[in-house]
């Protein structure tokens, strides 16, 4: 088998594992949550550098500003330095006019001098500091010599341009790569602890990578403050957030944010609505017809999940259940536009024995529950209208679990886990629809 890089933590790895008969490629490919240039060796050795440079080049001009300021100060002394020098020559060639006044005078040029003493003890710690800065400079010109070893015949911007080319090329297989089924879920990955046993918390399944907003909606009953992170990084520290106050209040913890708009039960009714962020408005709202509410069907943990809103690589879904389908688990893939459902499955599995659900690829993953030893145990697959039963570990690491979706942007799954926020890496066998070079 062949990996092109070393680990999902690191960047891509695409595995070729065998031939089919038609002379498609299959392959197993872990995706990870970010690429891998950010974190290449020589880019990160040279950074340092940079730093170290920085901080010499700033050292330097508090050093040069300093030394003239000090120099100043020595000028404007000089004069009075000669005159007591004058002094007290003649102070030396005759005792005897070393009278109470002059003597008091010579004091007070003395105190006059005093201010002199920590400029000069100055004066030895800059001194210090000019060692040190050229012990700096030396081990920069080593680092710097060994890297272009390293480097040999290949200038760092060359091979900066081969890395991105690299990684396009690798997107591109990614494209290429036909919708997977998945074989394994990673290790939980906790990004932070807060908020109540209930929630859910998500970044947008459609927008470009730049955009990298993460939506947070603590509790299932009622509630209606939905908090805007800037970035990821600002949610684990919980800064830089705007809140939007929900027209209505929502029910569960099904929601997604897709495209701009966020998708959510209506409290008390099996209503779906999409709420615009940048509008601050309702664009829709719909009835799903039949679907059941108000903890009439929800997953075995309860909490108003009666119905659940999802997004895979071909659009958005939902999952609730009627009396008409016995409370088994109904999924429908919806038009996000009008809110219109487009076409249902009866998957035949009773709801209320799910733990939670996700969608990849138009396949329906179920987990048998939401407590500590969950595995996915259920797989409706969509295209042919049929279900296999799965054995699919699944490491629930603080025992309940609330909210459970698959990012197609991003490739991973986001999950509320008993107050915590939690992601996990999914591991998809792939089939190369087309043929080209990897």
């Amino acid at each position: 088998s062949q990996t092109l890089f070393q680990s999902p933590d690191e960047g891509w790895q695409v595995y070729t594992s065998a031939q089919a008969p038609d002379g498609k490629c299959l392959c197993t490919a872990v995706i990870p949550v970010q690429g891998s240039c950010s974190r290449d060796l020589r880019s990160h050795q040279l950074r340092q550098l940079m730093e170290k440079v920085q901080n010499i080049s700033q050292s330097m001009e508090v050093l040069d500003l300093r030394t003239y300021r000090d120099l100043q100060y020595v000028r404007n002394t000089e004069a009075l330095m000669k005159g007591l020098d004058s002094r007290l020559k003649v102070a030396a060639e005759s005792q005897k006019s070393l009278n109470a006044k002059s003597f008091q005078e010579l004091k007070d040029k003395m105190t006059e001098l005093l201010p002199l003493m920590p400029v000069l003890d100055q004066y030895k710690s800059d001194t210090r500091l000019i060692v040190h800065l050229k012990e700096e400079v030396r081990n920069l010109s080593g680092s710097l010599l060994a890297i272009q070893e390293e480097m040999g015949a290949y200038d760092y911007e060359e091979l900066q341009q081969r890395v991105l080319m690299l990684e396009a090329r690798l997107h591109a297989c990614m494209q290429k790569l036909g919708c997977g089924k998945l074989t394994g879920v990673s290790n939980p990955i906790t990004i932070r602890a807060s908020g109540s046993r209930f929630g859910s918390w998500m970044t947008d399944t459609m927008t470009p990578s730049a955009d990298t907003r993460v939506w947070y909606m603590d509790g299932y009953y009622k509630g209606r403050r939905v908090l805007e992170f800037r970035t990821l990084n600002d949610f684990v520290t919980g800064q830089n957030f705007v809140q939007h106050l929900l027209p209505h209040p929502w029910a569960g913890t099904g929601h997604v944010v897709f495209n701009g708009s966020l998708y959510y039960n209506k409290y008390q009714s099996n209503i779906a609505v999409k709420y615009h962020f940048r509008s601050r408005s309702v664009l829709v709202q719909r009835s799903l017809p039949g679907a059941g509410y108000n903890n009439t069907f929800p997953y075995s943990w309860g909490g108003f999940s009666d119905i659940d809103f999802m997004v895979d690589e071909s659009g958005l879904w939902a999952v609730y259940t009627t009396n008409q389908n016995a409370g088994n688990i109904v999924l429908s893939r919806m038009d996000p536009q009008t809110l219109e459902v487009l076409r249902s499955w009866d998957t035949g599995y009773p709801k209320r024995s799910a733990g939670e659900s996700f969608i990849i690829c138009g396949t329906l993953y179920v987990t048998n529950s939401h407590l500590a030893g969950a595995k996915i145990y259920f797989a409706y697959y969509t295209n042919t209208s049929s279900y296999e039963y799965t054995d699919i570990p699944f490491h629930n690491q603080y025992s309940h679990i609330s909210m459970l979706d698959y990012n197609p942007r991003e490739r991973v799954l986001y999950t509320w886990n008993n107050g915590h926020q939690v992601i996990y890496n999914v591991t998809l066998f792939h089939v190369i629809k087309t043929s080209g070079e990897l």
